[in-house]
């Protein structure tokens, strides 16, 4: 289907025409052929013009947090409201065989037959960070398609899921109760990105859950510094900012939902009048465009003739301890910059 074709289907007012012609043009951006990857180019420069427009959440936590129970009642909860919503989860890729379960959708019953919702899982693939390849371009056909909040959940995987911070406007963390000491609580990585924090099921453990609320609060006026001395214009400056809050809710029983949604109105207000959401985009869309250099690169390295002549027995050599790995990558390497 040819680009304009696809926009049209996209765009269209025909509900199932619609979520058929997003899957497609999801598969077809996540697709490694060479044919495939200049159509979708094509696709996504069509695209363009009509993204932008909604608010784009970011999820993260451990397995077992409530990830999927969450974004159900949220997605129901937003939907009573009046908007459309994308949901974009990803799972683990087995190590071994490549394959993975895709299983989110699954768990989210209700919100995954709902008219005005459309999830899609993909896998992670290998890749670091929590979310998949083309997760990104995911995102751009969901706005195109006129949903109004996208949500991206990460894989689950501890504390190195920071790429999701780097695609959407708000990153939520969500964490349980005794999920660890004060020390867990302050250490660096995801914590220090997270714009909210979610202590979930906290109606199993009350007293817990008000003991992980205190030490993340802690933790996050240090990351942020806030108690130190400020000048008169910090000073003037510091209402005007989000600084990241802690709140305790209870996805399961569909208690403090709404607590939460105001607090992300709240702070897409905040960040809309200082001019933080522009400016955050910006930056997000320069590092995609330096991830996919850098994955491009990669690619033509193992394309390169005599990188792939020379590759199987500097294998062999490496394996049989014969050469240093490093030597036989800057050899490689040599080799690539010739080319």
């Amino acid at each position: 289907m040819a680009a304009p074709d696809f926009l049209r289907a996209i765009m269209g007012s025909d509900a199932m025409a619609q979520r058929r012609a997003i899957a497609k043009a999801i598969t077809l951006l996540e697709s490694t052929r060479a044919d495939h990857r200049a159509q979708g180019d094509e696709l996504l420069t069509a695209l363009l013009p009509h993204t932008g427009k909604s608010f784009r959440l970011g999820i993260s936590g451990v397995p077992g947090v409530g990830k999927s129970t969450f974004i159900e009642v949220l997605g129901l909860y937003l939907i009573a409201q009046g908007h459309r919503v994308a949901v974009l989860t990803v799972d683990p890729s087995s190590s071994v065989s490549g394959g993975s379960i895709l299983g989110d959708k699954t768990r989210m019953e209700k919100l995954s037959v709902h008219e005005r919702a459309y999830i899609r899982p993909s896998p992670s693939s290998g890749n670091l960070g929590g979310v998949a390849e083309k997760t990104r371009e995911a995102m751009l056909v969901c706005e195109a398609a006129g949903y109004d909040v996208v949500i991206v959940e990460t894989v689950g995987v501890g504390q190195s899921e920071t790429a999701v911070a780097n695609m959407t406007d708000m990153f939520v963390l969500m964490q349980l109760p005794n999920a660890g000491d004060d020390l867990q609580a302050i250490k660096k990585g995801v914590m220090e990105l997270a714009d909210l924090v979610i202590i979930n099921k906290a109606d199993i453990d009350a007293d817990a859950a008000m003991r992980a609320e205190a030490q993340i609060t802690s933790a996050m006026r240090l990351f942020g510094l806030v108690n130190n001395a400020m000048d008169s214009t910090q000073a003037a400056n510091f209402d005007k900012n989000w600084h990241p809050r802690v709140i305790q809710l209870s996805a399961l029983h569909n208690k403090g939902v709404d607590v939460f949604w105001k607090a992300v109105m709240q702070f897409k207000a905040l960040q809309a009048a200082n001019g933080g959401l522009v400016a955050r985009r910006q930056q997000q869309s320069l590092s995609w465009m330096w991830e996919r250099i850098d994955a491009g690169l990669k690619q033509a390295f193992r394309q390169d003739p005599q990188v792939r002549e020379r590759l199987p027995g500097l294998l062999a050599e490496v394996a049989r301890g014969e050469v240093a790995a490093s030597t036989a990558a800057r050899s490689l390497l040599a080799l690539a910059a010739k080319g």
